[in-house]
């Protein structure tokens, strides 16, 4: 563990926690996944935060905030600014205690996550491009109507609740050595961090962050939270430019290591998830094990344990995530191929497909662009393929058999 200034959350805060919430949050489990301990090398073990009622681990944090409320704040009500897991769980708990809640959500938060929270009984106010300008309205509301602010992860008592995690993981799995968390603002780890360090410091704790938004990353590196600059991702929960100032001490003190993923990387994670374990995760939620599957945290042999922290995800998104998994996985595989405009020459190309057993799902003539000659023509094909190595195979095949083709990525 680091040298660092006393953190304000401690492992009798999180055990308190544990004790508050009780049965209002569903302890998920932790399985044990044959079929990703063989493509990792170590023994993984998934613990399912997907699976809470509002599909997210935030309502542990949230829920410990409003049990807290005194009966002069809850009368009031309280408020919220989240791109959505977090907004989903002050909603349902406030909603189940008769308390008003407003969530102020930025125009692009993906509307599953906007239609759940109202369904969950909260005042919706879509305001800002980004959480940053959802922030300053939800403060400012604060402050006009008396209201709570609910802090989505900078709050010793939300770190608290989501320490509980930790706790559960401890007791779900003997002898374990590693756990792999996901880091937005840094509340998950920094409560999961100070859970299990307190208890035994030699498990090993990483974060995992967007490639696109690595605002923890900076923070160590420099000693201090600092504002990065703005991005896009598929990882909208994480989606944070400056991590806490609670938070970031909890972190510097208790987390061993912290990588970062690309976009395609928790994209194929999502897939594997999807295909492996039946299991939906969100991009934020899949960024730990996208760390573990590239092999840019290896713990061979040990017994590591992987938050899937969500698994609110837009179906659309959803569809482009799939699509762009098989890609990168060489399972849909689109070839530009040159050929001569002649009867007999497509029937050719079918049939060493056939014979390579690739199945064709679309295929675009064209004889006007990308550079054809006159008397040849230029076919853009579609094909489903078990994988990579049956993807190079056709190509050698292609290739060996004289035709000019190139890959379209």
């Amino acid at each position: 563990m680091k040298d660092s200034p006393q953190p304000e959350v401690q492992l009798a805060d999180i055990l308190a926690a544990r004790e508050r919430l009780g049965d209002a949050i569903y302890h998920t489990p932790a399985a044990h996944s044959v079929a990703l301990s063989k493509l990792t090398g170590q023994e993984i073990f998934l613990k399912l935060e997907n699976l809470q009622m509002t599909g997210a681990f935030k309502e542990r944090g949230a829920l410990n905030r409003i049990l807290l409320l005194d009966a002069a704040q809850s009368a009031r009500g309280v408020v919220a600014a989240s791109a959505g897991n977090h907004a989903q769980g002050v909603a349902h708990h406030a909603t189940q205690r008769g308390i008003k809640a407003t969530i102020v959500m930025p125009v692009t938060t993906p509307l599953v996550k906007v239609t759940a929270t109202r369904n969950f009984g909260a005042n919706v106010v879509l305001h800002g491009a980004n959480y940053d300008e959802a922030y300053i309205e939800a403060r400012r509301l604060c402050e006009a109507e008396g209201l709570t602010f609910i802090h989505p992860f900078d709050d010793p008592v939300v770190i608290a609740g989501q320490g509980t995690i930790g706790l559960e993981l401890l007791e779900q799995i003997p002898d374990l050595e590693a756990v792999v968390v996901p880091i937005g603002g840094g509340g998950l780890i920094g409560g999961i961090a100070t859970a299990i360090k307190q208890s035994n410091p030699k498990i090993r704790v990483v974060g995992v962050q967007t490639a696109r938004l690595p605002s923890m990353e900076a923070a160590v590196r420099e000693h201090q939270p600092t504002t990065i600059d703005p991005g896009t991702t598929i990882a909208d929960g994480i989606a944070v430019r400056r991590a806490g100032e609670v938070t970031f001490p909890l972190v510097e003190k208790y987390v061993d290591e912290i990588h970062t993923v690309e976009e395609d990387e928790i994209a194929s994670a999502i897939l594997t998830l999807l295909e492996r374990e039946k299991t939906l995760a969100e991009g934020a939620g899949a960024a730990g094990l996208a760390a573990l599957l590239q092999q840019k945290v290896s713990f061979t042999g040990k017994r590591t344990a992987v938050v899937i922290g969500g698994g609110n995800i837009d179906v659309t998104l959803l569809a482009r995530i799939i699509e762009r998994g098989l890609v990168q996985d060489g399972r849909l595989l689109r070839l530009r191929i040159h050929l001569l405009d002649k009867p007999g020459a497509l029937a050719e190309l079918t049939q060493l497909i056939a014979r390579h057993r690739a199945n064709i799902v679309d295929t675009l003539y064209n004889r006007a662009y990308y550079g054809v000659n006159l008397g040849d023509t230029a076919i853009d094909i579609t094909l489903e393929t078990r994988g990579r190595d049956q993807a190079k195979e056709l190509m050698q095949a292609l290739t060996d058999g004289g035709y000019n083709f190139s890959r379209v990525m």
